[in-house]
């Protein structure tokens, strides 16, 4: 195990762990890793924290966690060896996994291999297993973690080991986008594929939802296997086979009630030059940067005549030309229902709004092609009816603001409307709208459904828009006479007729003598994180978030970490990289910021408040001259936060100079307050104007 593992397994910080490298004789020697990331055994490690009290009573999770971590590897991860085991032990009862996890070590595996049988197997892509292969202390950890968490949390955990295999560009569904989807196909289908099944998240939302034959297909294995545990439910019928769906695909000629995917999205290689003749491509050969419209040809080739798809698909195959084509004759044919715009946040990757596509079996008796919905759900969640406030918090959006309830049953609610009747479907005012074939087919056949739900703005109510007017132009003037009273009534005075000189000493001298305490959070090599887990995360701080002065607005999910720092009141935050930009800010945490995690890149200075006052260390920090002289690097600059000076005074003073900072920290945070609001109040204004809502105002401005 690591030293990051270690800190994690006390209940400590790494730095932590370094002293007692340093400072104790006894510490268990490095068994493996390299010179500057040793790697230790975990007994050992145990035991030392043991004998001084420093070993917490860990979770059953907590624990399974642990001995996975542990696992030397040389083969197969233990973590792909154990899941064979976790379907037979679910069939044993609750009562019978806790008198297991009970048994001596001697009598364990013997136990354990009598109950379940002496070989496990019937995971694609794992080989069988040999019960009594497996350590006692893996086997009571498995146990525990099932009795006491559920074969769900034990998945959960067997996963997070088993992330290093994802693809760049495929990511995981969330239970609740899972879950929408599923309720998007507006019936309970029988049978059910999802050929980029992953860990099977989406086949699980359909044998939620009452589907009991599951057929799942994942180019990697480790995938593949969690998706066959996943679904290997009471009275539901799973096939999960490992391979390409594009290149190999495993169920050919097979039908599907219904087709759920989240397919990799900008994959160059998927097999164009390969596949030119594919009877699949029905719509037109997709381009070789258009691999996801490769998927959703693969999956309306897998429908049967009355059969739904939905697809979740990056935004930008809506609008490239290259599938322009294809887009068409979608439209044509009667292949795409509808289109849904979700919000930023909903699955990974997090900064973009992703589109579901609605799906169906092309209808040859029809002569017209029906009309297509666009629905624009991005407004659903986050959003603020002023659209300017002074909250750090309110002003950052994130994945957790979301009410995935009342967001479902919207979207839900309007697609079932327009199934039952497109042709007198009522639209819904920059939320849904239905378009015909002749409104869609134009040069550019742009499937965006803001482009089309927002094309026709409705009428602006005189009397609203003008109480909105008054409020924000209130609201402005509060903000304006807030930032009038921060910049006038104190004087500054001058220092004397030559500027001040003080000793200083770096950051590297502050942390010798313990003044300060830096911290940073590494990035996983993991690169998900249980479901779980992230719901009951704090939120993680990230780059962009000290940069834009925002609240904490990044989830484990997207960033997950090797370390997790807790943010306190008093740190003083730093980013380590600055890209080129002039003013650097130095943030002191407030109780906003507080219990949040520390994202990667950035600094975390933690100040002895007997020593230091916060706001006289940023300030120093982050002033210009002291920047330029502690930066390396030409593309990218990078910060040295050793090498930056801080001047030596008494606490009193460092006060004084304290309440400055803050005093100026509060006037930009005014101004950008005035700046939002007289945006908006013209934006409003202007609205009003150009809608026929407001008049010109009488008199002269002023």
């Amino acid at each position: 195990m690591t030293a990051a593992e270690i800190s994690r397994l006390a209940g400590v910080t790494r730095a932590t762990v370094s002293n007692w490298r340093r400072r104790h004789a006894d510490f268990p020697a490095p068994t493996g890793g390299t010179e500057t990331s040793p790697a230790y055994d975990l007994d050992a490690v145990r035991s030392w924290l043991a004998a001084r009290n420093q070993l917490p009573a860990a979770s059953p999770v907590g624990e399974l966690r642990i001995v996975l971590r542990a696992d030397a590897g040389g083969g197969e991860p233990l973590a792909l060896r154990l899941l064979p085991l976790v379907p037979p032990i679910v069939r044993l009862g609750d009562q019978a996994v806790k008198a297991l996890a009970e048994m001596p070590d001697a009598d364990l595996p013997g136990a354990l291999a009598g109950s379940v049988g002496e070989q496990v197997s019937g995971v694609p892509g794992v080989g069988e297993q040999a019960v009594k292969s497996f350590p006692p202390v893996v086997l009571r950890a498995l146990l525990r973690c099932m009795a006491e968490g559920g074969a769900a949390a034990t998945l959960d955990v067997l996963a997070e080991q088993l992330a290093d295999d994802t693809a760049a560009g495929a990511y995981s569904t969330p239970q609740p986008l899972a879950d929408l989807m599923a309720a998007l196909l507006l019936r309970t289908p029988s049978r059910v594929l999802d050929p980029a099944c992953g860990a099977g998240g989406l086949l699980s939302a359909a044998a939620r939802r009452g589907a009991k034959r599951l057929f799942g297909q994942d180019v990697l294995g480790t995938q593949a296997a969690l998706a066959s545990i996943r679904a290997a439910l009471p009275d539901v019928e799973a096939t999960i086979k490992v391979g390409d769906s594009l290149r190999g695909d495993a169920f050919p000629g097979s039908k599907a009630d219904a087709v759920l995917c989240n397919p990799p999205y900008g994959q160059r290689d998927w097999g164009h030059d390969d596949l030119s003749y594919d009877p699949r491509w029905e719509y037109g050969l997709p381009p070789k940067t258009e691999s996801e419209l490769a998927w959703v040809q693969h999956c309306l080739a897998h429908l049967a005549s009355d059969g739904r798809a939905v697809v979740l698909m990056p935004p930008g195959a809506a609008e490239r030309a290259g599938g322009r084509r294809i887009r068409s004759e979608l439209i044509r044919r009667g292949a795409l229902r509808g289109v849904v715009a979700l919000p930023p946040g909903v699955a990974p990757p997090l900064h973009i709004g992703l589109h579901l596509w609605l799906l169906a079996a092309p209808d040859g008796s029809r002569s017209e092609p029906q009309p297509v919905l666009f629905l624009d759900a991005a407004g659903f969640a986050g959003a603020s009816d002023s659209g300017a406030t002074s909250s750090r918090r309110s002003r950052a959006a994130s994945s957790r603001d979301l009410d995935w309830s009342a967001m479902s049953a919207q979207i839900v609610g309007l697609w079932r409307a327009f199934d039952d009747d497109p042709e007198r479907f009522e639209s819904v005012s920059g939320v849904a709208r239905s378009q015909s074939i002749v409104d869609l087919l134009d040069q550019t056949v742009d499937i965006t459904p803001a482009r089309h739900v927002r094309a026709a703005s409705a009428p602006v109510d005189p009397s609203q828009q003008e109480a909105l007017g008054r409020e924000l132009r209130a609201q402005l003037q509060q903000a304006g006479s807030t930032l009038v009273s921060l910049s006038s009534g104190q004087e500054w005075p001058p220092a004397g007729a030559e500027p001040l000189t003080w000793r200083t000493a770096t950051v590297a001298d502050l942390l010798r003598g313990g003044a300060v305490v830096l911290h940073r959070a590494a990035v996983s090599r993991v690169t998900g994180v249980d479901e779980a887990q992230e719901q009951n995360a704090a939120p993680l701080l990230t780059l962009s978030d000290v940069w834009g002065d925002v609240s904490a607005s990044g989830s484990l999910r997207e960033k997950p970490l090797a370390e997790h720092v807790r943010i306190e009141c008093g740190d003083v935050i730093m980013p380590e990289t600055l890209n080129g930009m002039k003013a650097v800010p130095a943030r002191v945490a407030d109780h906003d910021d507080a219990g949040c995690l520390l994202g990667p890149h950035l600094l975390l200075l933690r100040p002895d408040p007997e020593r230091l006052d916060s706001w006289f260390l940023a300030g120093f920090l982050a002033a210009e001259d002291n920047i330029h002289s502690a930066t390396t690097g030409a593309s990218i600059i990078r910060l040295d936060v050793k090498r930056l000076r801080v001047p030596l005074m008494p606490l009193e003073q460092q006060q004084d100079y304290g309440r400055a900072f803050q005093h100026l920290h509060a006037i930009r945070k005014s101004a950008r307050l005035a700046t939002q609001l007289a945006d908006e109040t013209a934006r409003q204004l202007a609205v009003g104007l150009t809608g026929g809502a407001l008049l010109p105002p009488t008199g002269p401005p002023g």
